[in-house]
């Protein structure tokens, strides 16, 4: 009886050096790794433009306001044909009417209410186009509509660029790349050499302005406001030794 129990002894004794053997591999194993980051970068001009105004008219009544929207916006159609931008690149939305009021003060000088003053007739259009170059001339060159007569607002175009899924991917490989030069370059140091990949995290996309100070997002950034931008990623890859 004594001898069966020493028996059962001696296998867990075994069992649990066998246990303690192998974690103890697996976290020496799991430490003989090396974990670096690369980086990729690259610049590029945007192929697509998207240019916004919006005509404004004020009226005591909305039909009167309606003809003089319309009148501009005939003019800025042909404004446009002659610049050489076709009708199918832009785009007249619906018009909005607001009614616009003044305070009216008492003779004390307490309000004393709202008095109706006419209709504000707002319509907002946008140029998109491949043609860069053209719409942006379009743009810094719009204030001779206002010699016109013509009420419009104007806004800074937005670019953008129709590749950028070819970028990215380009990126991934390019910082994966500069990962792995790292990896060798610190192993070879460290008189080792780099193995199979562990694990690969790729980081946040960014895209600023090139030549910019724009600070990166931690959900990542994505300027639209510059025409030449900079797009930026980082691959972080843990690497085990050989």
């Amino acid at each position: 009886m004594k001898n069966g129990k020493y028996l059962v002894l001696a296998l867990a004794a075994i069992l649990c050096a066998v246990v303690l053997g192998r974690a103890y591999t697996y976290k020496y194993r799991s430490q003989d790794t090396i974990v670096v980051t690369g980086l990729g970068e690259t610049e590029f001009v945007s192929d697509l433009i998207v240019w916004s105004g919006a005509l404004t008219a004020e009226s005591q009544s909305v039909a009167a306001g309606y003809a003089q929207l319309e009148a501009n916006k005939q003019k800025v159609q042909k404004y446009l044909a002659d610049k050489g931008i076709p009708a199918d690149a832009v785009v007249f939305e619906f018009v909005n009417v607001d009614k616009q009021y003044e305070s009216v003060y008492g003779a004390n000088g307490n309000w004393a209410g709202q008095r109706f003053t006419g209709y504000m007739l707002r319509q907002r259009f946008t140029v998109e186009s491949t043609d860069v170059e053209k719409v942006e001339v379009v743009s810094r060159e719009i204030s001779s509509l206002i010699a016109q007569g013509v009420s419009i607002e104007a806004y800074a175009p937005d670019y953008y660029y129709t590749k950028l899924d070819d970028v990215k991917m380009g990126l991934i490989e390019t910082a994966s790349a500069d990962a792995r030069t790292r990896a060798e370059k610190i192993a070879d140091n460290a008189g080792t050499k780099i193995g199979r990949v562990a694990s690969a995290r790729m980081g946040v996309f960014q895209i600023t302005g090139a030549n910019s100070n724009e600070e990166f997002s931690a959900g990542g950034s994505f300027n639209t406001s510059s025409r030449t931008k900079k797009a930026r990623i980082t691959m972080r890859i843990e690497y085990r030794l050989k």
